[in-house]
């Protein structure tokens, strides 16, 4: 077993037992290596923010919370390049800021040569963007996340800037730009915003009323609308 595997290993041993303890000798034998070894791993996941610590005592030993998972670490090299890779092209647009922060953290939480390798066939691998780019208000990402109406300044194609009350139904993006999809009060209907043609948005403490978007509102004259998440069952 390599040092990723055990890591992850070593998590869902802990996560099976909590919330009894497992002294490193014991977890040492579990595992064929040596007491040093597995003290150096529990101390690697514990720098990394995995919620373990040690119980002093003749029946103590190491525990974890039962409710932690294992996240970048149990990733194969395969698989942290594509989450390196799917962070890289949200590095414009208005996931810049949160996509630079997971990017450091994927990479911090994984074991240093597996983290080096990523990184290294990462940085071979390169975008091709338009010069220009066109910024994005910073409370996009909020205006979908916080389940509120917003108060909406936008400047239209012709250049006519409104304010309107939207109901935030979800975002599509496209070739670069992105857009928020919502119920429009001012217009009475759902419409599609395009990021940078905002000129500020600013979160109320509104709840909207549920709305069911259907895919014919969206008046999508070409290409496929995929989602990010696969569907699960």
């Amino acid at each position: 077993m390599n040092r990723t595997d055990r890591l992850y290993a070593l998590v869902e041993e802990l996560r099976a037992a909590a919330p009894r303890p497992r002294s490193a000798r014991w977890l040492a034998g579990r595992f064929d290596v040596s007491v040093r070894t597995i003290e150096r791993d529990l101390g690697s996941l514990q720098e990394a923010g995995v919620p373990i610590w040690a119980e002093q005592g003749r029946t103590g030993g190491y525990t974890i919370d039962a409710a932690a998972t294992l996240g970048p670490m149990g990733f194969t090299p395969d698989e942290a390049l594509a989450v390196l890779i799917g962070l890289g092209t949200l590095r414009r647009g208005p996931f810049r800021q949160a996509a630079g922060t997971a990017q450091r953290k994927v990479l911090a939480v994984m074991p240093d040569e597996d983290a080096r390798r990523a990184a290294s066939t990462a940085s071979r691998i390169h975008l091709l963007e338009a010069d220009d780019e066109r910024p994005v208000v910073p409370e996009f990402a909020a205006s979908l996340r916080a389940d509120r109406v917003i108060r909406l300044a936008y400047r239209d194609r012709d250049g006519t800037l409104t304010h309107r009350e939207v109901e935030p139904l979800g975002s599509i993006g496209k070739d670069g730009d992105w857009y928020l999809i919502g119920w429009c009060r001012l217009r009475d209907g759902v419409r599609a915003f395009r990021g940078d043609r905002m000129v500020s948005i600013e979160v109320t403490d509104e709840r909207p009323p549920a709305r069911t978007l259907r895919r014919e509102e969206l008046d999508i004259p070409f290409g496929t609308l995929r989602p990010i998440l696969d569907d699960p069952r």
